[in-house]
């Protein structure tokens, strides 16, 4: 249900505005300045209807106030001039009085449309600079074929769902996948990552807090669900979540409601919760570490992941396809393994799953000079690898062993180009690592 300031000094014009509004279902606020306006909180709407001339000052200095919230300037002095200077100044819109409420709904439906496909615009551009194993779910063994099946099935509802696998099997990917199968799809997707957080801030997070709730709280901040709204908050490792914020999400999952950090009234939220863990929930209820209430209710549905060294012939099409992604981060379309290293990794367990294998790959490809991958190049501690490093080590503890082992062997020029980096990289990263440079024999 979207919230609407009405801002108007006639009080017979603002009730009637504001009981038409609610007749067609939405939830108003009065105010009869934009003093009275400003002592709200604006943030709390999700449009605000203003008259252009009200005692004090003239509602285009709502615009401003409002922040990101649209406003709709509506007056009884129509000029092409004063429609210039509103539009010009930010509103949303422009409507002359005397107007037939026909048009004027007509008007509000479009500019809610429009601001909630650009708070989803804005969440899928943030998603553009993250990395993720896969683009899309590759998988051809009986249990991915379930797991795919079952994703089609549940989609086209509404209930939570309950995602378990081991670390970096594509949990997200599966919430991501349910999120744009389903109705939701039109909505925000919010991905929070419960164990990442601190413990006393998961719920200022996840609820937001009012202006003045503790020190340091000099304004209103929405939560992670308020930004879900009428989509999907995706709950990883929800099996971490302190048992106090465990009874918080039951109440939200059980009320449809929360209560930010500081408030005393609880604001209604139509959100899908999708949650996932590592974790052995039904362990963790037995020694008190996970409420058993909150666990029927995110798990009416529930996914479960196979880890990938039960995949089989599926760790040769996923390796394919990262391949094609690092290949085109790296400007190197033709990047493939041989037969000797898709047999080394169909045998090695992946006790990291696909962010192991991704990084194994991207780590190969570096140091191959040719489009062919071979054992020697992705095989670290595989079967047949004779190298030394580890396939736990991150890409910067692996280029600082790769610089000081070869940095006497090779100039500047020939250690960028065998890590697949130009020059200038290779400097920046130096300084920026602390990695000096020494004198070739």
């Amino acid at each position: 249900m979207s919230h609407i300031l009405v801002a108007e000094d006639e009080e017979v014009i603002r009730v009637q505005l504001a009981r038409r509004l609610k007749r067609e279902g939405y939830d108003v606020s009065e105010a009869a300045s934009v003093e009275a306006a400003k002592a709200l909180d604006l943030s709390c709407f999700d449009l605000v209807i203003s008259d252009l001339r009200l005692p004090g000052a003239a509602g285009t200095d709502l615009i401003n106030a409002a922040n990101d919230v649209p406003v709709l300037i509506m007056t009884s002095f129509a000029s092409i001039a004063s429609a210039i200077e509103c539009m010009k100044r930010g509103a949303a819109d422009y409507i002359a009085k005397p107007f037939e409420y026909t048009e004027l709904l007509l008007t509000v439906s479009r500019i809610l449309e429009q601001s909630l496909q650009r708070r989803q615009n804005a969440a899928l551009k943030k998603d553009l600079h993250r990395n993720f194993p896969v683009d899309g779910i590759v998988g051809q063994c009986p249990a991915m074929l379930k797991v795919i099946d079952r994703i089609h099935r549940i989609a086209a509802t509404d209930v939570p769902v309950l995602v378990l696998g081991e670390s970096g099997t594509g949990k997200e990917l599966v919430a991501r996948a349910l999120h744009s199968l389903g109705k939701r799809n039109h909505g925000p997707f919010v991905a929070v990552n419960s164990a990442a957080i601190p413990e006393n801030l998961v719920e200022d997070e996840l609820f937001g807090h009012e202006r003045g709730a503790f020190t340091g709280a000099i304004a209103r901040k929405p939560g992670l669900f308020e930004a879900a709204n009428g989509g999907t908050l995706f709950l990883d490792e929800v099996g971490d979540l302190a048992p106090s914020t465990q009874v918080r999400l039951l109440r939200v999952l059980q009320d449809g409601e929360i209560r930010p950090v500081g408030s005393t009234k609880p604001r209604p939220v139509n959100v899908r919760v999708i949650a996932a863990t590592h974790r052995d929930l039904a362990a963790s209820m037995q020694t008190g570490d996970f409420r058993e209430d909150l666990f029927y209710r995110i798990n009416v549905m529930d996914i479960c992941l196979p880890p990938l060294r039960e995949r089989g012939d599926d760790i040769g099409l996923l390796a394919e396809h990262l391949l094609q992604q690092i290949g085109a981060r790296l400007g190197r379309s033709r990047l493939r393994l041989d037969s000797n290293a898709r047999h080394a990794l169909r045998t090695y367990d992946w006790p990291g799953n696909i962010r192991e294998l991704a990084n194994c790959l991207e780590r190969g490809a570096i140091l191959c000079d040719q489009d062919i991958l071979t054992t020697e190049q992705i095989a670290p501690i595989l079967p047949g690898g004779n190298q030394h490093y580890s396939l736990t080590l991150s890409l910067d503890d692996y280029f600082r062993d790769f610089i000081l082992r070869h940095q006497s062997q090779f100039n500047e020029a020939e250690l960028a180009r065998r890590l697949g980096i130009s020059r200038k990289s290779l400097w920046e990263r130096r300084k920026r690592m602390d990695i000096p440079r020494v004198s070739r024999s």
